[in-house]
């Protein structure tokens, strides 16, 4: 920890450690305040929003700024991601092909759909289109990596000075609204056409992340834990090696990616004989996998989340806040009266429902977050969680570099 000029530096040890300690206050606020549970709000964004507006306070009464090394972070992404693949198996991965064509269409339509808003609202203001690209696809879908990317060619090119600024702040607010809108979405559709759980197996009743009240009181045993730590690594392992590979013919994907299809590899191609002649039991869809999900997911978004410097939004001029108010909107009824109808008014739908609104808005791990808080209340639903990160940890980023530029050339 360094403190110089008004700025204190927290690296990256510390910063997980007190990124494990907000994803505990966020759980035990969760667990005291019903309306939290009500509407499904994730635990890690009810602490990590707590501890932003602690840190901006103390930004407005001292002048010091809070700022995180986030590195060790993005090691807690690729361990989630991993035991999404392994929890994948071969006959959900076909059950989802038809909703899984859906979603990618409906969100590829959807990120036109928000270009096509963010640059009508700008052109009220009478503002460049390319501010409307900053409030559109560059940072909301695209997130805070897509938009440190672009907005220096943006700002260069069509002369927007504060590029940066507007990027990163849409992506921050945007980040806020979507792991605010998922859980309540799912609530809704759920409650009012009265959504169940399709009947499972016990094994198939295991949530991808967190342990049931049941599982809780049983407990994990300890080589259990240990042979998930174990799968997890050694398909980190491929999923490296993957990555590497893939590198070489100029395919550069996020390791989180390639981790997540070595999961899938792994869980659905190695015979099962294999593992038992090294008498390991393949942790597919067990509690000791849920549980480091749980925590792995939870402490990545406690940590973005955490670190959001909200005093930043306060000098958003109001167009860009009109801006976001119309993004909200339009996320919303295309999730309600789209989205949920396409994908056939089940369980499983409105779980993709929660998930979409992180995608839409905010960023992969926070919808994961949000289908996660309500699968924990209501059910299970494996479809959901393997369709939603496919489409939006693999696809949806190569859309984007594809659409980002047709847009600016077009409108730009």
């Amino acid at each position: 920890m360094e403190f110089q000029d008004g700025l204190l530096r927290i690296e990256s040890f510390l910063a997980v450690t007190i990124g494990i300690l907000v994803l505990f206050v966020g759980k035990r606020l969760n667990e005291r305040v019903r309306l939290l549970r009500e509407l499904s709000i994730p635990e890690p964004v009810t602490g990590g929003l707590l501890f932003s507006v602690l840190f901006a306070l103390l930004y407005a009464a001292s002048g010091t700024v809070v700022e995180f090394e986030l590195r060790a972070r993005d090691v807690l992404l690729v361990y989630f991601f991993t035991t999404i693949g392994i929890n994948a198996r071969a006959a959900d991965l076909l059950a989802g092909g038809r909703p899984f064509v859906i979603l990618l269409a409906l969100t590829i339509g959807f990120m036109f759909a928000q270009n096509l808003t963010g640059i009508s609202v700008a052109a009220l203001f009478d503002l460049p289109a390319a501010v409307g690209m900053l409030g559109g696809t560059v940072s909301l879908i695209g997130g805070h990596g897509t938009t440190i990317a672009w907005a220096p060619t943006i700002g260069e090119e069509y002369g927007i000075a504060n590029a940066m600024e507007i990027g990163i702040a849409s992506a921050t607010f945007g980040l806020i609204l979507a792991s605010l809108m998922g859980g309540p979405i799912a609530q809704f559709l759920i409650k009012r056409h009265r959504l169940e759980p399709a009947q499972a197996t016990a094994q198939e009743e295991i949530q991808e992340i967190g342990l049931t009240e049941q599982q809780e009181d049983t407990g994990i045993d300890h080589m259990d834990f240990l042979a998930a730590v174990l799968a997890i690594h050694v398909a980190i392992i491929f999923g490296y090696g993957l990555n590497e590979s893939l590198a070489e013919f100029g395919l550069k994907l996020p390791l989180f990616v390639t981790c997540l299809f070595a999961g899938i590899l792994l869980t659905n191609l190695v015979p099962g004989k294999l593992y038992g002649a090294l008498r390991i039991n393949w942790p597919s869809r067990t509690p000791a996998i849920a549980l480091i999900a749980d925590i792995a997911l939870g402490t990545f978004l406690a940590m973005s989340l955490m670190s959001m410097q909200l005093w930043t939004l306060i000098d958003l001029a109001a167009p860009i806040f009109t801006i976001l108010a119309a993004q909200f909107t339009l996320a919303v009824l295309v999730t309600i009266f789209v989205l949920y109808p396409m994908l056939g008014r089940t369980y499983d739908s409105a779980v993709v429902a929660a998930g979409f609104g992180g995608v839409t808005l905010g960023s992969t791990p926070t919808a994961m977050a949000n289908m996660a808080a309500v699968t924990q209340r209501y059910g299970a639903s494996h479809r959901a969680f393997i369709i939603v990160p496919l489409v939006s940890a693999f696809f949806i980023d190569i859309a984007n570099a594809l659409i980002i530029p047709f847009f600016l050339h077009n409108f730009g």
